[in-house]
């Protein structure tokens, strides 16, 4: 079996999560600022983007950062491009820990029209992933935010995404289509319906030999994304916490059969750079543990 089977075999059937280090320019001063790193500490882009690869190389050299229980690692553009050990992050990552490497692709998102956020226009796609490919990076990821039932907002964020998910399988990727809903959203679990809704429509749709991963806001119906799931377009389906602290997102998770987590601020929001190397690697591997559980470990809803 080679590489790419191995990996989709990994994303499709493992058990497991994936871990999102993924902050780009807009989010990395607050990821800093949770990790105990004043914005008075760096003076440049550069000197921020150095330290939050930093902070990212200490928790993927984590003794418990391994495939045991982590099936993917989504990167920054970034670190996908820097290197752990002295070794590229994506075949660090794949050959020495197990995870399957993916990429953070999109430039942000629009301002909210319709009820929606769109993405931004994405120029450098096609370098991207064809720079991503020779990495070995498996798939990407592109954002999406959801603010109310729109109809019309929510299926034009579905049409972008599928778009830019044909583009990304074209190049020989595979994507992760990211359509959140905010959780602070007044309508929140219409919204989700709707979406729902809608990325049936776009699956079905798709031919055959293409597949997607979906990554969704843990919903208020629990197991309301079951038939996206079973979908034979669909690898998997993951969840973002979307703000939940861990406590609320482990709950959450644990009521949708369906779904694995694939969470940031709930995975690594404990973390604090003046840990000493002993309290890092404890409080990193307890995290991962109970967001782990909370995967495969399912509830009655």
């Amino acid at each position: 079996m080679n590489d790419l089977d191995e990996m989709r075999r990994r994303v499709a059937d493992g058990r497991g999560f994936f871990a999102a280090l993924d902050q780009s320019g807009g989010s990395t001063p607050s990821a800093l600022d949770h990790y105990g790193v004043p914005r008075s500490a760096y003076r440049s882009d550069e000197e921020m983007f150095r330290l939050i690869h930093e902070m990212r190389v200490r928790i993927m050299t984590a003794p418990a950062f391994t495939g045991e229980r982590i099936l993917g690692a989504i990167l920054f553009v970034g670190t996908m491009d820097g290197a752990v050990a002295g070794v590229p992050t994506p075949t660090f990552l794949w050959r020495e820990r197990g995870i399957v490497p993916f990429v953070k692709v999109d430039q942000g998102l629009e301002d909210e029209a319709d009820g929606v956020q769109v993405m931004k226009p994405m120029p450098d796609l096609a370098p991207t992933l064809a720079r991503a490919r020779d990495l070995g990076v498996f798939g990407t990821k592109a954002r999406s935010a959801i603010h109310r039932a729109s109809k019309d907002g929510i299926a034009a964020v579905v049409d972008q995404q599928f778009e830019v998910g044909e583009q990304v399988s074209r190049a020989g990727l595979t994507p992760i289509l990211e359509a959140e809903v905010l959780i602070d959203s007044p309508d929140k679990a219409a919204a989700e319906a709707m979406l729902r809704d809608a990325l049936l429509r776009g699956l079905d749709a798709l031919p055959e030999g293409r597949q997607v991963i979906l990554k969704l806001t843990l919903p208020e119906q629990p197991d309301l994304y079951r038939a996206v799931a079973a979908h034979d377009r669909v690898d998997r389906v993951v969840a973002l916490s979307g703000g939940y602290s861990q406590d609320e997102a482990c709950a959450r998770l644990r009521r949708n059969h369906q779904m694995i987590a694939s969470f940031s601020r709930a995975l690594i929001g404990g973390l604090r750079v003046g840990m000493t190397d002993a309290e890092f690697d404890a409080a990193l591997g307890e995290a991962i543990a109970r967001v782990y559980a909370a995967s495969v470990e399912k509830t009655s809803a």
